[in-house]
C-alpha cells in the first residue's frame, strides 16, 4: 500500500527505492539533491563519484568523476536559473560552477584556504537571485554571507557570530525568491532568517529544530526541512501551509516542476522522492 502524506492541496505519495542505481552501486554518503530544468536529478555525495544525475523516474542516467580530488568534501549543490550546477565544495573553502555535463566553469575561493569572516571558511550552500547576484552560507567556520556579482567578483557580506537578528549560527542552507529577498537556514539558532538582497533584516521564523534546508519552488512556495525531522512549507510571508514528517536526516530538498519533494535522508544514506498527488 502507498503511503501517503498531507491532505488538501499538499498530499504527497512516498516513492521507496526510487534511485534506481546499477548492480553492485550504492550511494555513498549523500549530502544535497538539485534539479534542474528537464527534471534531471543530482545528488551530491561525498564518496565515490560526487555527483550521480538521475532522470524524475529514478533512473541512472550517468557519473561525474571525481577529477584530482575535486570537489573534495560534498555539501549541498544547487542549480541556477541557467541550469548551471553549483557543488558547495565545504572543506575545500570553494563553490564550484558546473555544466550539466560535468564540465568545471569557474570556482569561488582559493582552494584548501580558510578565511575568517571573509570567502569563504566550510561554506554551506550557494543560491543565485533574480539579479543573476551569488550569495553564499558560509556557514562553518564563518557565520555571515557572502555576495557575489554575476561575473563572480566580491561584492560584500552580512552577518556575524551571534544569536540576534541578523547574526548567525551555522548558516547552513540560503535561498532567493523571485522578489529577491534572501533566506537563510540558521541552523544552531533553530530558526530561518528573511534578508533584503541587500543583507538588511526583515523577520525571523522560529518553531524549529536544527533547520537543515530551504528551498523555493517555482510557485514562491518555501521548504524547510528540520531535525524533528520533518518537511514544513510556508508562503514568502511566514505562513504556515502544511507540515509532516518526511525525511530522517532532511539534509537538503527540492522540488521537480510537477512539484515532487526531493530529499537527502543522511541518516539512511539514501535518496527520497515524495511525488505529489
Amino acid at each position: 500500500m502507498a503511503t501517503t502524506i498531507g491532505a488538501g492541496e499538499y498530499r504527497y505519495e512516498y516513492q521507496p527505492g526510487w534511485a534506481k542505481l546499477p548492480e553492485g552501486m550504492t550511494l555513498q554518503a549523500p549530502s544535497g539533491v538539485a534539479v534542474d530544468s528537464l527534471d534531471r536529478v543530482y545528488v551530491f555525495q561525498r564518496q565515490g563519484p560526487p555527483v550521480l544525475v538521475f532522470d524524475r523516474n529514478g533512473h541512472f542516467l550517468e557519473p561525474w568523476p571525481r577529477q584530482d580530488g575535486v570537489p573534495a568534501d560534498a555539501h549541498h549543490i544547487y542549480v541556477g536559473p541557467d541550469d548551471s550546477v553549483y557543488l558547495t565544495d565545504r572543506d575545500a573553502h570553494q563553490v564550484l560552477q558546473y555544466d550539466t555535463s560535468g564540465r568545471l566553469l569557474r570556482s569561488l575561493g582559493t582552494r584548501d584556504k580558510a578565511e575568517l569572516q571573509a570567502p569563504f571558511n566550510h561554506p554551506a550552500d550557494v543560491c543565485v537571485a533574480p539579479s543573476g547576484e551569488l550569495y553564499v552560507a558560509d556557514g562553518y567556520g564563518n557565520s555571515s554571507v557572502h555576495r557575489f556579482s554575476p561575473a563572480g567578483d566580491y561584492l560584500s557580506s552580512f552577518g556575524s557570530p551571534g544569536r540576534g537578528p541578523g547574526q548567525f549560527m551555522v548558516p547552513h542552507s540560503i535561498a532567493a525568491s523571485q522578489d529577491g529577498r534572501l533566506y537563510v537556514a540558521d541552523r544552531e539558532n533553530h530558526r530561518v532568517q528573511v534578508f533584503t538582497a541587500e543583507g538588511q533584516f526583515l523577520a525571523q521564523w522560529d518553531d524549529f529544530k536544527c533547520p537543515m534546508g530551504v528551498h523555493i519552488d517555482a510557485a514562491q512556495i518555501v521548504y524547510v526541512t528540520d531535525q524533528i525531522p520533518r518537511i514544513s512549507l510556508y508562503t514568502l510571508d511566514g505562513e504556515l501551509l502544511a507540515r509532516g514528517r518526511t525525511f530522517e536526516g532532511a539534509h537538503q530538498v527540492c522540488t521537480d516542476s510537477q512539484g515532487s519533494i526531493y530529499g537527502i535522508d543522511t541518516a539512511n544514506q539514501r535518496a527520497q522522492k515524495f511525488e505529489r498527488v
